[in-house]
């Protein structure tokens, strides 16, 4: 079994000490993980809000997720902190028992992770189909605009057009210097106007106090009995699920932007590693977040640890040396810099009419299926989980058709006749279902042969459909052979056979 923590690193990535000899990318990581730090600080405090915790909660968790993923991750310059998914699990434990025993669920929520990393659960990320991953991350936008339209409702007016500019200023901006990150240019400008101008509009410290002191060693004061483990289980599972699913597909995502391979077992254990970290710090846990590893990755450029250790590093200082200034950024600057991370996240080929005319239904559907379950949830796990669901019935449903049965006479050396029944196509509990239909058992001489050559067996389904159809012509006095099974199928139809039904 795979440790969960190899030492290699993942894929063809610039490594640290290159980016540290390079001027070039370590200008790169540094700022990019300044933005980050920068996007991260509304947003932990909104999943605090969520979770029912003080906002330094959610402010110690991302640094801290985001410090030990830099180390621990098989997932270069991908972003981990505090989530909403995470946050939104979690937050009946805090309203029914508690902050210490919120605490002790993401320690065992962490613990969780880490076994199912020892357990081989990223190799199930290879049954993941396409449409899913582009219905996840078109999910993911359109959930990455609707988080700011609460930041311009009932607000002065002055919110819009500066809005307007941020966006403006990240479009326009790279045409003239690509060296700093359009999104920096954006928060600096527009908060220096707001200050210089003494503007009224709503800004970071609106949202909730910032911590003044650094995160300290926590252990929850709860009982080490059954009844407690009783109940926290049940959400440290579902918080263990849950950002092992969105930090996997997070990595599948980087993976496709940067044209790299990640170590996903790897990271699985990492997550359950800075969820422990996390909670002894007295962290409300939490995953990678999509949206500010897309501003990382794709938007600022960074490819390397080094971006996702100063995020952390950068969101301790500000919050805790700078919180006064970090305070007068306005909300406006970083609803501007999450409107354009929705729109570049989007994948607009798989909308494009040209495109859906080439695409089976099918495919469309599933991935509509995922959009559609993961808005109306709010939860990117449902809907993929929804949608990997849609996937496998349409195809087990498309496959059942592929099998056929071509019955003939043949006639033996002595004269006999027996009826061939050649069976062609994959057999399993979609196809074999209505395997029992298609003979002839009233008609049929008293010798039958089925002729499996083409087929293979998947299933006990199968294997009891074919036991279905030799006891219907034994009570006909009419003998079946079943000949022409591959190595796999025959072992698996003499383990079975006769063992699946009361006959």
């Amino acid at each position: 079994m795979p440790s969960p923590l190899p030492s290699s690193s993942a894929g063809n990535e610039p490594g640290v000490l290159a980016a540290l000899r390079s001027p070039r990318l370590l200008r790169t990581e540094v700022l990019a993980g300044l933005v980050v730090a920068l996007a991260l600080i509304p947003e932990a405090i909104s999943f605090s809000i969520i979770a029912g915790v003080d906002p330094r909660v959610g402010l110690f968790a991302s640094f801290t997720m985001a410090v030990a993923i830099s180390f621990l991750g098989g997932r270069p310059a991908m972003i981990s902190a505090a989530t909403g998914a995470v946050a939104l699990v979690i937050a009946p434990v805090m309203r029914e028992h508690g902050y210490d025993y919120l605490i002790a669920t993401v320690l065992l929520g962490g613990l969780i992770q880490i076994a199912l990393a020892l357990a081989g659960v990223a190799r199930l990320m290879r049954f993941l189909p396409r449409s899913v991953m582009v219905g996840f991350v078109n999910a993911l936008a359109i959930l990455v605009l609707e988080a700011q339209i609460v930041h311009m409702v009932d607000v002065p007016w002055a919110v819009y057009p500066m809005i307007a500019v941020g966006i403006a200023v990240i479009v326009g901006f790279p045409r003239i210097n690509k060296v700093i990150p359009a999104p920096l240019v954006a928060i600096v400008a527009l908060t220096a106007f707001t200050v210089i101008g003494a503007i009224d509009v709503p800004n970071v410290g609106d949202q909730g106090k910032l911590p003044d002191s650094l995160p300290t060693w926590f252990l929850p004061d709860v009982p080490l009995t059954f009844d407690t483990l009783q109940v926290i289980a049940p959400y440290a599972l579902g918080m263990a699920l849950v950002g092992l699913l969105e930090s996997l597909l997070t990595a599948k995502l980087v993976d496709d932007i940067t044209d790299t391979h990640s170590d996903k077992t790897r990271e699985a254990g990492a997550q359950g590693l800075a969820n422990l970290i996390t909670g002894f710090f007295g962290g409300m846990g939490g995953c990678a977040v999509v949206g500010q590893t897309m501003i990382n990755v794709k938007v600022s450029g960074a490819r390397t640890r080094l971006s996702t250790f100063l995020a952390g590093v950068f969101l301790l200082v500000l919050v805790v040396g700078l919180g006064g200034v970090v305070a007068l950024i306005p909300m406006a600057a970083l609803v501007a810099v999450m409107i354009m991370v929705s729109v570049s996240a989007f994948d607009w080929h798989s909308v494009r009419p040209s495109t859906l005319r080439r695409m089976p239904l099918s495919e469309t559907a599933v991935m509509l299926t995922t959009v559609a379950v993961t808005v109306a949830t709010r939860n990117l796990a449902i809907g993929v989980i929804v949608g990997v669901l849609v996937a496998l019935t349409l195809f087990a449903r498309r496959v059942a058709h592929l099998t056929d049965t071509h019955r003939e006479l043949v006639e033996g050396a002595d004269g006999s006749v027996s009826a061939v029944y050649r069976v062609t196509g994959e057999l399993f509990f979609a196809s074999s279902n209505d395997l029992y239909t298609q003979f002839e058992y009233a008609d049929d001489p008293d010798e039958v042969v089925i002729d499996l050559s083409d087929s293979h067996i998947w299933d006990a389904s199968t294997v009891a459909a074919l036991d279905a159809i030799t006891h219907k012509y034994a009570t006909k006095n009419k003998s079946v052979r079943i000949v022409g099974l591959n190595a796999s199928s025959a072992d698996r139809h003499e383990r079975l056979t006769g063992q699946l039904t009361g006959h």
